[in-house]
C-alpha cells in the first residue's frame, strides 16, 4: 500500500524499545517516504533505563546512557515532542490529542508507552495501578532518570536505604548502593531473593554473598505500610519484623503496563495492549503496540529488551515496505520469544539461572538432578536434566560452567554423562575446552545480538565495545556481556591496531 503523499507515522512514548523502531525507520524518513512524529511524556531523548541504578550511585553519566543521536533525527526530519502528553486518541479521524488544545494526526499509530513501577498496597502510598504514584519524600521507584537523581540525593556515607523487592533489580540495585557506602536492606517476601529461581541451598548462599557484598537481608517479610516523620520516609512498617527504620525507600516491586491511553480509545487491553503476532491491536491495520506496553498474541510483556527491540526490528521493516522505501519481500514470520535465562552480576556475585529446578533427586524417574555444593568458596550447582538434555539449572559462583550451562539449555544439547566435568571448567589448575558458541548462539541478551553478529562487527573493523554496539547493538544494554565482547576484540589484534 503505497499512497502518494508521505506517511504519517506517530509513536507516543520514547523508551530503547521506541527508539530502536525509530532507527530502522530513519532510511524511509530521510528519503521522504514517511513522516515521524515522536510523542514523548519525558523532558529527555530516549535513554537506556537498564543502567538508572548505576546512574543513582554515580557509576554512570546520563550522557552515557543515551541511545539515538538528536542530528540524525533532524537530519531525517523526525518530529520530537518532548515533555508532551497525549491524552486521547481518535480514531475515526485518526488523530492524537495532546495536553491542551493540539493533536498530531496519524495514518499508523504506535504505542509504546512501556510501563510504570508497581507501588504495593501500603498504608501511606498510593497505590493506584492506573496512575503514576505521588510517592512521599524518601520514597522512590526507579523508573526515569529524575527518579535516578532523587535517588542519588538520597544516598550519603552510613544512610540506611531500604530496597523493597528481591528480584533482579532490586538486588542489582542494592550491589549499587552498597558501592557508594550507604547500607542497603534488601527486604522481600519469601525465603529468598529471587524465590522463583532459587532452591533452598542456593537461596541460603545468596543472601550469604549479599551480606558479604554489604548487603542486609530482611527475608519472609510482610510490609503494610510506611512511617513518616517531618522529613518525610522514616520507615517500613511490617507485620513480621516490626518497624524498619531507614532513611528511604527504593519500591522494587515489578511494573504494570501503561494501557490506560489504548483503553479510552476502544482497543482490547490486558496485561497490555492486546496485539495479533504482528503487532497490529486493530483490525484495520493502523495501530501497533510494543515492547513493555504490549501483550503480543496472548504473551504478556516480559520487560526485557531483547524481544522489544526483535519487535522494533520487524516493525521497522513492514512499515518501510508499506510506505514503499524497501522492495517488497516476504517478511519472515516474526519470533518475538524471550529466553527465560536469569544473570546476575556485581560485586563479585555471579549467578545464572534457567528452567524448573524444582525436581528432586527421586521425584520422576525421567528428571535427573544433580547438585554440587563448595559452602567455602561460595560455589553452588543444581542441574536438572531430561535425558541428558537441561530442563533447568542453577549455578552461582561457577562463571564457566554458567557459560556451558546456558548454551546446552538454549541449545537443548545433551550435557556429558559425568557431569562434574563442568566443573573443571571454573578450575584453574585444569585446562579444558568449553564449548565454542556458533555464529547463531546469542551474545547479548538485551539486543539479541549473536556472536555471528559481533563477529561480523568485528571483521568490519569495528575496534571498541561502543564501536561494536553502534553496529549490532550488542553490549548498548546491561552491559553484562561487555567481558565476551572484549575477548573478541582480543582475538583480532590486526584489527585493534
Amino acid at each position: 500500500m503505497n499512497e502518494q503523499r508521505p506517511q504519517r507515522i506517530v509513536i507516543i512514548g520514547f523508551g530503547p524499545v521506541a527508539a530502536s523502531l525509530v532507527e530502522g525507520l530513519l532510511p524511509a524518513a530521510a528519503a521522504g517516504h514517511c513522516e515521524i512524529t515522536i510523542i514523548s511524556a519525558e523532558e529527555h531523548l530516549a535513554y537506556n533505563r537498564v543502567l538508572l541504578a548505576e546512574l543513582a550511585v554515580g557509576a554512570a553519566e546520563f550522557g552515557h546512557l543515551g541511545m539515538v543521536d538528536p542530528q540524525r533525527l533532524a537530519e531525517a526530519g523526525v518530529d520530537v515532542r518532548l515533555g508532551v502528553q497525549a491524552t486521547g486518541i481518535e480514531r475515526s479521524r485518526r488523530r492524537v490529542h495532546l495536553q491542551g488544545d493540539g493533536h498530531v494526526s496519524y495514518d499508523r499509530l504506535v504505542f509504546a508507552t512501556g510501563a510504570r513501577a508497581v507501588v504495593p498496597t501500603l498504608n501511606g502510598l498510593n497505590f493506584d495501578p492506573h496512575a503514576d504514584a505521588s510517592l512521599p519524600a524518601g520514597v522512590f521507584a526507579l523508573r526515569t532518570v529524575d527518579d535516578a537523581h532523587q535517588l542519588r540525593e538520597s544516598l550519603g556515607h552510613g544512610r540506611r536505604i531500604l530496597i523493597l523487592g528481591g528480584g533482579v533489580l532490586g538486588i542489582e540495585a542494592a550491589l549499587a548502593i552498597a558501592t557508594t557506602g550507604a547500607q542497603p536492606v534488601l527486604v522481600h517476601h519469601g525465603p529468598a531473593p529471587l524465590g522463583r529461581v532459587v532452591d533452598a541451598d542456593g537461596g541460603a548462599l545468596l543472601r550469604r554473598n549479599l551480606r558479604e557484598a554489604g548487603v542486609e537481608v530482611v527475608s519472609a517479610a510482610k510490609a503494610t505500610g510506611i512511617q513518616k516523620d517531618a522529613h518525610g520516609f522514616a520507615g517500613l512498617v511490617t507485620s513480621t519484623h516490626g518497624l524498619i527504620e531507614a532513611d528511604a525507600l527504593l519500591v522494587s516491586t515489578g511494573v504494570r503496563a501503561r494501557i490506560e491511553l489504548a483503553a479510552g480509545c476502544g482497543l482490547p487491553v490486558g496485561r497490555g495492549i492486546k496485539t495479533d503476532e504482528f503487532l497490529c491491536a486493530d483490525t484495520e491495520q493502523r495501530i501497533f503496540a510494543l515492547g513493555d506496553c504490549a501483550e503480543v498474541a496472548g504473551q504478556p510483556p516480559v520487560g526485557l529488551l531483547a524481544p522489544g527491540w526483535a519487535q522494533a526490528a520487524w516493525l521497522s521493516r513492514y512499515f518501510s515496505q508499506l510506505v514503499g522505501a524497501a522492495s517488497p519481500e516476504p517478511l519472515p514470520a516474526p519470533d518475538f520469544s524471550a529466553s527465560d535465562v536469569i544473570m546476575l552480576k556485581g560485586q563479585g556475585i555471579e549467578l545464572a539461572a534457567a528452567g524448573d529446578i524444582s525436581a528432586g533427586y527421586w521425584d520422576e524417574t525421567g528428571l535427573q538432578a544433580t547438585v554440587y555444593a563448595d559452602p567455602a568458596r561460595g560455589r553452588y550447582l543444581k542441574i536438572v536434566t531430561r535425558q541428558d538434555a537441561v530442563t533447568g539449572f542453577l549455578a552461582i559462583g561457577l562463571a564457566q560452567a554458567s557459560a556451558e550451562l546456558v548454551l546446552a539449555y538454549e541449545r537443548s544439547t545433551a550435557l556429558p554423562e559425568d557431569r562434574s566435568a563442568l566443573l573443571r571448567l571454573d578450575d584453574p589448575a585444569t585446562d579444558q575446552i568449553a564449548a565454542i558458541p556458533s555464529d547463531d548462539d546469542q551474545l547479548c541478551r538485551c539486543s539479541g545480538a549473536t556472536y555471528g553478529q559481533v563477529g561480523h562487527a568485528v571483521d568490519a573493523g569495528c575496534t571498541t565495545v561502543a564501536e561494536v554496539g553502534e553496529n549490532c547493538r550488542a553490549g548498548t544494554g546491561c552491559g553484562g556481556c561487555k567481558s565476551r565482547i572484549e575477548e573478541l576484540l582480543a582475538k583480532a589484534p590486526a584489527l585493534a591496531k
